[in-house]
């Protein structure tokens, strides 16, 4: 039986397979989890019980070029149209280098890798990048120094300079999550960083440099965090916290098949030994933390409904309006377990829709390892879509947004399905890269077990990244990966993050790489195609950065639609300013911000190809 045949199925007859499957097919990896103890009887480490490993869509043949070489890692076109330029070194960001555990991978806490921030820290008008660490076991019992995190500022001529040691951001410990957002209304971005172990948020002193105030705010937490999102759910005017937890971990307990009462071959995948997890750990809850104004913050994950009592392992999250009821929703993607979208309650709480959404679990009916949402328009009916990645020898999941809270997942009628299969995906974006109107998708892809370079897998430890053009709001095409271009560069990546790093009217991409330098793709396509980039100033009930505002272009006929958000990828934090591709429109006939606060305001553009400042209330900025 092909449970595929399942994918445009409705919202409910998602939900009667998956208690059909839970109740008949218990041993189902993807669907089993493990009782969360009280906490008084919680682990640190909790040693594994059948199933463990990540849940996949089964094992598939592998895919190979006209060279031989795995699909993951070749498949390169000589003579394509170049997207994309690998500028890394000329920039000055190869001064960075990450680094996560043992080059082994022996243990679960190795693998994942971090995150990427794009922030204008200094309000200058260009986008620096932030680089966040991992570490070491060693390094975290103060026995070396411990790998540091980079924040670069543009040098507005294509450079990026080393300013951590002046900002005072370098992190020093095992960093995976970053979300940025101006949490106290001052006008000036801030940082959330989220660590194994203590969390950080950096604020911003308007100096160049920051200072964690973390502990005194009460969002510094422990255990394992992952990727943030910022948001003001309850309408406020304050900027909500939220952080998804991952497993719970203990440096000291590490868990080995065969040692500690794991039985030997318990942890494998594709019949190779791998490291243990993430099914049958103890997964860590996750917490909303409510802004109350005087730079602090309240636990309310409880009473809110999002505490993730189940322990299912998260991994990324967006706060973002998805039913457009104006208020903010939450999802939130797990890695081997079904997902969580949370629709906002109005009153403080969220009710979990996850499966009478459809976006708990595929359109198999089948919980995938998620890892990055990606978040936009695709098909410009005006409805946020939302774009999932997802283990290797799995597809990567696109869900149409259908209103009122209904998704379907159309990854395979979209032309996602197959070509995305041997990639194991992490950070991913919906961006326009050619400017034509059209929203396309970029995944970052890296595997988790370097083994994977010696099986006959089909797949590679370091792989290429995919970009999809969007050719009618429908269907997807992959774009030829250009021999020597940036779409060819192979690489361990994880985060990524979307942003005109160069003000030019060109989405560009960062991509943070696990043991290795980062990438930085700038954008190389020339064409005639017109733009519009927006950055969004909210009024005094508005939060500062606008976070949450939607913003509707409407330019030739066709209207489009994009949102402020924080958040999403795989733990990075993009471009807070909005950027719309025009095609050959050269004029913007209609322009409508809905602000956080509910206020709806109509915007005269004077004209394309330029950015511009919108303050609630006041219009465009001089």
């Amino acid at each position: 039986m092909k449970l595929r045949s399942f994918s445009h199925r409705s919202p409910l007859s998602a939900l009667f397979l998956c208690l059909f499957l839970s109740i008949f097919a218990p041993s189902r990896p993807a669907l089993t989890q493990q009782p969360t103890p009280p906490a008084s009887q919680t682990p640190a480490t909790s040693p594994p019980s059948k199933p463990t490993g990540m849940a996949t869509g089964g094992a598939h043949a592998p895919v190979r070029d006209s060279r031989s070489r795995p699909i993951t890692a070749g498949g390169f076109v000589d003579g394509a149209p170049i997207v994309f330029l690998d500028i890394t070194k000329q920039s000055g960001l190869d001064k960075f280098r990450h680094r996560s555990g043992t080059p082994e991978k022996s243990t679960i806490l190795d693998a994942p890798g971090s995150g990427v921030a794009l922030i204008d820290y200094d309000n200058d008008g260009w986008l620096d990048i932030y680089l966040l660490n991992g570490s070491t076991v060693p390094a975290i019992k103060g026995k070396e120094a411990p790998p540091r995190a980079m924040l670069f500022h543009n040098n507005h001529d294509g450079t990026f300079s080393d300013v951590t040691d002046k900002a005072g951001v370098a992190n020093e410990r095992w960093g995976f999550g970053v979300a940025v957002a101006d949490y106290d209304n001052d006008g000036w971005p801030d940082i959330y960083v989220a660590n194994y172990g203590k969390n950080r948020l950096y604020h911003n002193n308007h100096d160049g440099t920051f200072t964690d105030v973390a502990e005194k705010a009460g969002v510094a937490l422990g255990g394992w965090s992952t990727g943030p999102t910022w948001g003001d759910y309850d309408h406020d005017g304050l900027l909500d916290l939220f952080v998804p937890g991952y497993v719970k971990y203990d440096l000291d307990r590490p868990v080995f098949a065969g040692k500690g009462g794991v039985p030997e071959g318990a942890c494998q995948f594709r019949g190779v030994d791998v490291f243990c997890g993430p099914l049958g750990f103890v997964g860590e809850g996750d917490h909303l933390f409510h802004n109350n104004g005087d730079g602090t913050f309240t636990d309310v994950s409880v009473k809110a409904g999002v505490s993730d009592p189940q322990g299912r392992y998260g991994f990324a999250s967006v706060f973002v309006d998805l039913d457009d009821d104006g208020w903010l929703d939450l999802v939130v993607a797990n890695d081997s377990v079904p997902n969580y979208f949370y629709r906002n309650q109005h009153d403080g709480t969220f009710a979990d829709v996850s499966y009478m959404s459809g976006f708990a679990v595929n359109g198999d009916g089948r919980a995938q390892s998620s890892m990055g949402i990606g978040v936009g328009d695709y098909n410009r009916d005006g409805k946020l879509d939302l774009f999932i990645t997802t283990f290797s020898d799995d597809y990567k999941a696109l869900y149409r947004n259908d209103g009122d809270a209904a998704f379907t997942d159309v990854s395979f009628k979209a032309g996602l399905g197959s070509p995305t299969i041997p990639f194991l995906s992490w950070g991913a974006g919906f961006l326009d890269f050619d400017n034509d109107g059209l929203l396309d998708i970029f995944i970052a892809n890296g595997h988790v077990y370097p083994v994977a370079d010696r099986a006959e897998w089909g797949t590679t430890w370091a792989e290429r990244p995919l970009l999809f053009r969007n050719l009618d709001g429908a269907k997807f095409e992959e774009v030829p990966p250009a021999t020597g271009s940036g779409l060819a560069v192979v690489i361990p990546a994880r985060g990524a993050a979307f942003g005109d790093l160069f003000n030019d009217g060109h989405i560009d991409v960062v991509l943070n790489n696990i043991d290795a330098p980062p990438t930085l793709l700038r954008n190389a396509v020339n064409n005639s195609n017109h733009w519009l980039t927006l950055k969004l100033v909210g009024g005094p009930k508005s939060p500062r950065d606008a976070m949450g505002a939607k913003v509707f272009v409407t330019a030739g006929s066709v209207r489009q639609r994009a949102d402020v958000s924080s958040g999403g990828s795989y733990a990075s934090s993009s471009d807070p300013r909005v950027h719309f591709g025009l095609g050959a429109a050269s004029k913007v006939d209609k322009l409508e911000v809905r602000w956080p606060s509910g206020a709806i305001e109509q915007v005269s553009i004077p004209g394309v190809d330029r950015m511009l400042t919108i303050i609630e209330g006041k219009g465009i900025q001089p």
